[in-house]
């Protein structure tokens, strides 16, 4: 079959020349979508899917030490094959075994470069690739598509480069967009396309290189990248950050012979194909971590969100960061089963310095008890504590810490991105994961160092009232759907937009009780947060269980019932148990489902624990039931989900 495929691809890319412009035509391996690349006085492109084109004219060029690649190109060659290939993750997100499938065509062109191209069932893919002798400056990268009338954007919108990317997301038709120039939007981009279909754009192999963001600056209707400078001076800004003082000319300076990142499109007409889709992880560059056993995906308790304020009858002491709370806090995880517990900031004395920690903790004592427990301790860090200390990595091996989040990078640059890697092989040379918060998107580095658990960058519940389900619900299909995500879900204390009115230490959440739990089942991340405090959690033991037992890795993902913005129902397997979350917006009163349980094994008869709103929790948003049943594969089951409400289920 393999030389069946070749052959036809030989067919379909033998340039074909009309009116001095080479076309080549590069095809999916089920056929439905087609890429036609042109090459006249640059480099051009079409998408189509189904015989319908739903991008053109898209243009691709970089310019390397002054010469423009892609600017009248000549071609030398080309390579034309099919790939078909299992991947197997070290941290398993949507899936443990990948299926990576695509046809391939690869442009020589005078001038040392390559122009790849590839073909999957489910999008298409470019990048660039360099063969030229030392180190090079990048002076810019050309990605620009163009953008139909009748197109709506989803989008997160910044004013500068510098941005801890929580922005709220805008929904822009192409004349909203024209008029956003003094706005970078960062990736992913969602395009809602002609006929339903949908169009996610990202990036991934990002390495040695900035992130890319979109402007309209490049022309009317006109998707067009912009990168940040490579920074080369920085001032004082506070223990936090640093002052970008100078910038150079170029956005790059690297290896001339390199694989560039690559840009993305996923291509659907199913809304649930974006929540299921894999494209960043066959992208990116495969795992340099030789022995990877060590890295322990998992849940862990947080302090931050709900003050670090225990109040039980059981809590005689002071609550705080402080060496008590913190044994609390490890009792809690161990008696549900949570494998870690976060000292977030506080528990060093200076956030410069994380050798020493507060006057009030005890911090040895506390990796010591939480061992003695099974409950790995995760510390909280700044960026630049980090880059000021980086022989932290062995001091944390040394003292037995687990894993570290790293807070406030707020940059994509490539001295940012590269920092990013650095962090990632120095904490997997001394066995520490990575949650990595203030953070750009998943671009692929969670895979080639699969100690990278989780990103936070996220509009999550750390924005209290400015987390709201109609702004969540485009996080499957958006952000979750390019990687991990750490969004820190788990509220006890819930209401509806029109009575809520929560703060720390009493934080609460906008959205039902069964809402919060289905977010555990529904976002993927290798790190999920127990955000709430324990005392809340005892009150909740039910719901508790429900969050603490629900796998942070995930063998399959089926999603049942998807609609970018509005709703979203997924059913995940690990091992022999089935998970399902579903939430909804507060566009209506109450939605129902009738989704099938086709995923199930057949001739078995399963026990299906699901949370579900309840009848007043349109108002009183903590109100849900609790109902067990026996089903089996080929029935039907009835879901109904208020305003903001959820649904929630462990069928095994």
């Amino acid at each position: 079959m393999k030389n069946i495929l070749f052959s036809l691809l030989l067919i379909l890319c033998v340039p074909i020349c009309v009116y001095g412009q080479k076309s080549y035509r590069l095809d999916s391996p089920d056929g439905n979508i087609r890429m036609q690349v042109m090459l006249s006085d640059k480099i051009y492109y079409d998408i189509a899917c189904n015989g319908e084109t739903l991008l053109e004219q898209g243009v691709l060029q970089m310019t390397v030490d002054g010469k423009v690649l892609g600017d009248h190109p000549q071609t030398t060659g080309q390579v034309t094959d099919t790939v078909n290939e299992r991947l197997t993750p070290v941290v398993p997100f949507k899936f443990s075994d990948i299926t990576n499938h695509y046809n391939r065509l690869l442009l020589k062109f005078k001038g040392n470069y390559m122009v790849e191209f590839r073909a999957f069932n489910d999008g298409v893919a470019y990048r660039f690739i360099t063969n030229k002798k030392g180190e090079v400056e990048v002076a810019d990268e050309l990605f620009q598509v163009s953008l139909p009338q009748d197109y709506l954007l989803h989008v997160q919108q910044s004013s500068r480069f510098k941005t801890a990317y929580e922005e709220a997301y805008s929904h822009l038709k192409a004349d909203e967009w024209n008029k956003s120039a003094d706005k970078y939007t960062l990736l992913p981009v969602l395009i809602e396309a002609k006929n339903n279909y949908k169009i996610l754009i990202s990036e991934s192999g990002l390495t040695d290189y900035p992130a890319m963001f979109l402007t309209c600056k490049g022309g009317k209707d006109k998707l067009t990248s912009v990168f940040p400078k490579n920074p080369i001076e920085f001032g004082e800004d506070g223990d936090r950050s640093l002052k970008l003082v100078k910038e150079a000319d170029y956005i790059a300076k690297t290896k001339g012979k390199r694989n560039f990142p690559w840009r993305y499109f996923v291509i659907t007409s199913e809304d649930g194909k974006l929540i299921e889709n894999t494209m960043t992880a066959r992208l990116a560059e495969p795992n340099k971590i030789a022995d990877p056993s060590w890295i322990k995906p998992g849940v862990t308790t947080w302090e931050w969100w709900n003050g670090a304020t225990p109040y039980g009858p059981d809590v005689n002491f002071v609550a705080g960061c402080n060496t008590d709370t913190y044994k609390y806090f490890i009792d809690f995880a161990a008696k549900f089963g949570v494998e870690y517990i976060l000292l977030d900031e506080g528990w060093a004395q200076s956030t410069l310095n994380p050798y020493i920690p507060n006057k009030d903790l005890d911090l040895k004592e506390v990796i010591r008890y939480g061992k003695e427990k099974n409950v790995g301790v995760i510390l909280w860090l700044t960026w630049l504590a980090v880059e000021n200390n980086f022989d932290l990595f062995q001091t944390f091996e040394e003292w037995g810490i687990k894993g570290v989040k790293i807070d406030f990078m707020d940059r994509s640059d490539q001295w940012m991105v590269n920092y990013y890697e650095r962090v990632a092989a120095e904490a997997a040379r001394h066995k520490l994961f990575v949650d990595f918060h203030g953070s750009f998107k998943p671009a692929g580095l969670e895979y080639k160092y699969p100690n990278v658990l989780s990103y936070e960058g996220v509009r999550g519940m750390e924005q209290m009232g400015g987390c709201y389900p109609d702004n969540t619900l485009f996080l499957p299909y958006l952000r979750n759907a390019v990687g991990p995500m750490d969004y820190t879900p788990g509220a006890m204390l819930n209401y509806q937009p029109d009575t809520y009115r929560a703060d720390r230490p009493n934080s609460g959440s906008i959205g039902t009780r069964a809402y919060q739990m289905a977010l555990f089942v529904l976002f993927d991340t290798g790190l999920q947060m127990m955000a709430d405090n324990p005392t809340l959690y005892y009150q909740n033991e039910d719901c508790a269980r429900f969050m603490a037992d629900i796998p942070v890795t995930t063998d399959e993902t089926v999603a049942l019932a998807a609609k970018a913005g509005e709703y979203a129902i997924v059913a995940k397997r690990k091992g022999c148990k089935w998970y399902i979350g579903g939430i909804t917006n507060n566009k209506e009163k109450e939605r129902e489902w009738e989704l099938s349980l086709d995923f199930l094994e057949s001739g078995k008869t399963y026990r299906m624990t699901s949370y579900e709103d309840g009848s007043n929790a349109g108002r009183q948003a903590m109100h849900y039931m609790k109902k067990v049943t026996n089903v089996k594969k080929g029935q039907t089951i009835k879901v109904k989900m208020v305003r903001n409400g959820g649904f929630a289920a462990i069928i095994e």
